[in-house]
């Protein structure tokens, strides 16, 4: 790993065991993009990359200069300065002028890697983990300073963007655009692979040709969204998931984005990702900067699981800040789709109670607890406790939930208020709301203006109390709606375009003092399930609540797309009622907790209302995950063939040092006089010989070459099993001579 300036060639050579990514210092003092991918010697020379000839059309600084940058690869491209791409920057300037040329000036390079004030983004445990880079630019006549932030990881297959612009001039600047990376490719032969859905149905992984124009997705919703899912990976058409070139872009961010891919006329893709330039501003008065999200970049050349397990592994050891970082999670009972909102204390305790029984460590109060919260149209923003349910309150509550020997957990909603609550009758104006015109509901609430420090402050005060009173262990932290009317009342007109921004630097900023207040609370992230599970989130919550969509069935195909860019610590999910409350589905308890063990794992139900001979499953299931939850949070994981595509889907988990693996298979739809059915394994020792649930013996090349086979001995599972059921394999390790 390292980072090396030549000072002869004006080029960095970026570069670790499995990547090097090249750029160089152009003719014009901009910064140009040489390579990226494999890694190749550190001394190759490779300016000559940037030669073109003379192009009729094309705009040269100087007439008889060979360069334009309408035909060079670049790191960070201007507007309006001979390159007619998508820009990765606009500022406006105080005569109206759009157009700036940035230079070099200096670099810096040093180990480790520094914040990025106010924004969530990796770090390193130890300086050797990472080597950074700097690269100042300037634009001489507008005084705007550009500097091109990188990192490169020892362990992973991943570099890190950012930038940072600043005004460094006399007059007034106007940021309109600033992302945070910019990669541009020498060739189109690419497919773009995005994560899409909606409520109940997150991150679908979806394969779009990349063509001549414009491949994009966006979010203008105020956050990340269940829509679009801020992470893209631009692949070589042949690469899946087991062989094949790819590169990934995750944005550290959860608010308003863009990801976009511009394949040009002359053979060129740009990919470019950041903050949606739409209805975003930024001013910049002299001597300040802004600072875009950060950009992880992993690259592959042997396939999507590898790509993903580079992702896996980078975020659990340096995105996540929290005392469960690479610990696993307490296994949890949620009372919402028990109860909903219409419990009282009683209700709660007995539920509770058969959670203890059941060997659940950690018991969650949901919506409902606070102000006159008895249905969606009240409550929010009052967070005081509802003494009519809870005479006691939440200390009383949670100290009589510890003396059962469980943790206790509770559910918040920060950012919204209703309109019946104290705190709107008192503050209307702390809404984001736009003047003379109507308000938008959704979930009949509203969204609280937290580009206002006042309205933090507020949230924090109210919830430091509830916190510091009780015993409280964890805390899911739900967001139900998108944000309309984003207008910040009795706020100046020349910074309404920084309010989306100011909103989720807002929310970030109340995550970071009460992570600091409590470090010992396990944050869940959840925005009507899925909509904001995002990097960003996962720097202050190391889980999000994956979907609400709890059905064991859709879950296979929301948590199998999910894992391309996360990993399985971080999925929230559920064992909850048959039939399924979302979609009515009626799947077995068996089938159910086989899905949801690659996860956090926990029971959205009322353990009272099952049958004893489910409750008796339940208790083996939460035996058998506490003995296997680290290798299923922990393991390798390899998705080995897609429900997207297949009726069988199968997916598993391999322990690190190959001893112990653990497959799981989901069948869709019961086919009579089906086939011979066999699953490929990945990732065993090919020389160690395994047992299947405790019988068989067989070598891992053969399992991993031939496969699994999915007919039973005694029957076959396909016929006498019904639709949507599922089929674990225990495969361990036995010593031979």
């Amino acid at each position: 790993m390292g980072i090396i300036f030549n000072e002869q060639e004006k080029q960095f050579h970026i570069f670790n065991k499995a990547l090097s990514y090249v750029i160089g210092i152009c003719q014009d003092g901009d910064i140009g993009q040489l390579y990226f991918g494999k890694p190749i010697h550190t001394e190759q020379k490779l300016q000559d990359y940037q030669s073109f000839g003379i192009r009729p059309l094309c705009c040269n600084e100087k007439d008889d200069e060979k360069y334009t940058k309408e035909l060079a690869l670049l790191e960070y491209p201007a507007f309006g300065d001979g390159d007619f791409g998508s820009s990765a920057y606009e500022v406006l300037q105080e005569n109206g002028s759009r157009v700036t040329k940035f230079t070099y000036q200096f670099h810096r390079i040093y180990k480790g890697k520094a914040p990025i004030p106010g924004l969530p983004a990796t770090y390193t445990n130890e300086d050797d983990e990472a080597e950074s880079l700097e690269i100042v630019c300037r634009d001489l006549i507008s005084g705007l300073e550009v500097t091109l932030c990188y990192t490169v990881w020892e362990n992973y297959s991943a570099i890190c963007r950012h930038t940072k612009l600043k005004n460094t001039g006399d007059k007034k600047l106007k940021i309109e655009q600033a992302l945070s990376c910019n990669v541009d490719f020498p060739d189109t032969s690419f497919t773009w692979l995005q994560f899409e859905g909606a409520w109940g149905r997150e991150r679908s992984p979806k394969e779009r040709d990349i063509s001549s124009g414009i491949t994009a997705i966006e979010s203008l919703r105020g956050h990340s969204s269940a829509n679009y899912n801020p992470f893209v990976i631009i692949k070589r058409k042949n690469a899946d998931d087991f062989q094949g070139e790819a590169f990934g872009f995750n944005l550290v961010y959860s608010g308003n984005y863009i990801a976009k891919a511009q394949a040009d006329t002359f053979g060129k893709l740009r990919f470019n990702m950041g903050i949606n330039p739409k209805w975003f501003q930024w001013p910049l008065e002299p001597g300040e900067e802004f600072h875009t999200p950060e950009v992880i970049i992993t690259y592959t050349s042997n396939g999507l699981n590898d790509l993903s397990q580079n992702i896996h592994r980078l975020m659990n050891n340096n995105l996540v800040r929290s005392a469960y970082k690479n610990k696993p999670r307490p296994i949890l009972l949620n009372n919402w789709e028990a109860t909903e909102m219409d419990f009282d204390e009683e209700k709660i305790l007995k539920i509770a109670r058969k959670g203890k029984e059941a060997g659940v460590e950690l018991f969650v109060l949901d919506d409902g607890w606070f102000g006159k919260r008895n249905d969606d149209f009240a409550g929010l923003g009052d967070w005081y406790v509802n003494t009519d349910k809870l005479p006691d309150g939440i200390s009383g509550l949670s100290k009589k939930i510890n003396d059962l020997g469980l943790k206790f957990g509770l559910w918040i909603e920060p950012e919204m208020v209703n309109e019946d609550s104290d705190m709107y009758r008192q503050h209307p104006d702390w809404v984001l709301a736009a003047p003379y015109r109507p308000r938008t509901l959704g979930r009949h609430q509203m969204v609280l203006d937290y580009s206002k420090p006042e309205v933090v402050d507020n949230i924090y005060n109210q919830l430091h109390e509830v916190i510091s009173n009780a015993s409280i262990d964890y805390i899911k932290w739900d967001m139900n709606r998108s944000i309309t009317e984003c207008y910040s009342q009795d706020v100046d007109k020349n910074q309404q375009g920084m309010v989306y921004h100011k909103y989720i630097m807002g929310v970030y900023s109340l995550y970071e003092r009460l992570r600091k207040a409590f470090p010992h609370i396990l944050f869940e992230s959840c925005a009507s399930g899925g909509a904001r599970f995002d990097a960003g989130m996962l720097y202050y919550a190391p889980q999000a609540w994956c979907s609400d969509d709890t059905d064991g069935h859709e879950r296979v195909k929301i948590q199998y797309g999910t894992s391309y860019g996360y990993p399985v610590s971080m999925v929230g999910s559920h064992v909850s009622a048959s039939p399924n409350l979302q979609t009515h589905r009626t799947m077995t308890i068996d089938d159910r907790a086989n899905v949801a063990y690659y996860g956090t794992f926990g029971y959205e139900l009322d353990l009272n209302e099952i049958s004893a001979e489910e409750f008796d499953r339940v208790k083996e299931q939460i035996k058998f995950m506490k003995e296997y939850r680290e290798l299923f949070q922990y393991g390798n994981y390899y998705r080995l063939q897609s429900p997207f595509e297949n009726n069988i889907s199968a997916w598993m988990v391999v322990s690190d040092d190959k001893q112990t693996a653990i497959v799981t298979t989901h069948k869709t739809e019961n086919i009579p006089n089906w086939g011979i059915e066999r699953i490929k394994l990945q990732g065993l020792n090919p020389d160690i010989v395994y047992t299947i649930n405790d019988k068989d013996d067989i070598y891992g090349d053969y399992l991993m070459n031939a496969g699994i086979s999915l007919m039973n001995k005694e029957r076959n599972w396909y016929e006498s099993d019904g639709d949507y059921t599922t089929h674990m394999y225990i495969l361990k390790g036995k010593v031979t001579k």
